[in-house]
């Protein structure tokens, strides 16, 4: 019975998810997008790679020459995880306000697939498969540039041993993992709040989705001359850094010894913004299920 039942409840939620990668590109063109903006980039820097392998024996500092090596790989890490970010914030503004604006909600509300499923489908898209296709979109990247860099190396005389001891493109791809998740979850009722928002608003979400939060800071600002609402948005949105990572030694590469897993899972803002988020898709829902076609 529970066999039978547990693919029953996957498959809509699987046909679901296919669903919104076939209806927005942009969930994979973005991300691919920024991916082939810092290779091209990176291509640019190889003329100067040369000379900064050299400098060590001229006397440079060795902490100077590692930043020098690693410092492309962590700007396109971080050029496709804002990117990610982006993406999935404007994607939850649309992906319910898009459905009844265009009516194709009464065929999707035609199938037998719930409300819940649909959310949560919708959902999967900032908290699962970005992140997934960030994580193999960097790691590839990551690859060729250091392929690339040895290519050059070679050419000009120099032997890639320093190189790919000085850029660990395991550990990398392990730590940018942690990142990735920890971030999903700590921005979980953000993207909750968006798909709230483009589930109740009829037109502007944008503004709708914006304006609540800018007017609460702004009354507590005139009425009580405090920040504390700002400072709790504040938080939420940059928030995970200070709770999941330790300050690091070199500012350009997190070291998995830089990791604190712990002290994330024992934070009390990751289970209050998990609550809200669980709060806020549940709404969602329910408003889908009551709301028809703009």
């Amino acid at each position: 019975m529970s066999t039978e039942s547990t693919p029953r409840t996957i498959r809509p939620l699987y046909w679901s998810v296919r669903r919104e990668l076939w209806e927005n590109r942009s969930i994979y063109i973005a991300p691919l997008g920024a991916a082939v903006v810092g290779l091209l980039a990176f291509f640019f820097s190889l003329a100067i790679l040369p000379q900064s392998m050299r400098a060590p024996a001229a006397g440079t500092p060795h902490q100077h020459d590692h930043m020098t090596l690693v410092m492309p790989y962590g700007h396109v890490t971080i050029l496709l995880v804002v990117t990610a970010i982006i993406v999935g914030a404007f994607y939850c503004l649309d992906a319910l306000h898009g459905e009844r604006r265009d009516r194709s909600i009464l065929f999707w509300k035609s199938l037998p697939v719930s409300d819940l499923t649909t959310i949560l489908s919708k959902a999967s898209i900032p908290l699962v498969i970005l992140p997934l296709l960030v994580l193999a979109t960097t790691f590839i990247e990551q690859l060729i540039m250091l392929l690339l860099s040895s290519i050059v190396l070679l050419f000009s005389g120099i032997g890639v041993a320093a190189l790919w001891a000085q850029v660990p493109l395991f550990e990398m791809a392990l730590v940018l993992l942690y990142c990735l998740v920890v971030t999903a979850l700590w921005h979980a009722p953000i993207y909750a709040w968006l798909l709230l928002v483009s589930a109740w608003a009829r037109r502007t979400a944008f503004l709708w989705a914006l304006l609540p939060p800018l007017a609460v800071c702004v009354f507590e600002r005139i009425a009580f001359h405090t920040g504390h609402f700002a400072s709790l948005l504040g938080y939420r949105f940059i928030g995970v850094f200070t709770e999941a990572i330790r300050r690091p030694v070199d500012p350009h590469f997190v070291r998995l010894a830089d990791l604190t897993p712990g002290q994330f899972l024992s934070a009390p803002g990751l289970w209050i913004g998990l609550v809200f988020a669980v709060l806020f898709l549940a709404a969602a829902a329910r408003l889908r299920r009551d709301h028809g076609p703009i």
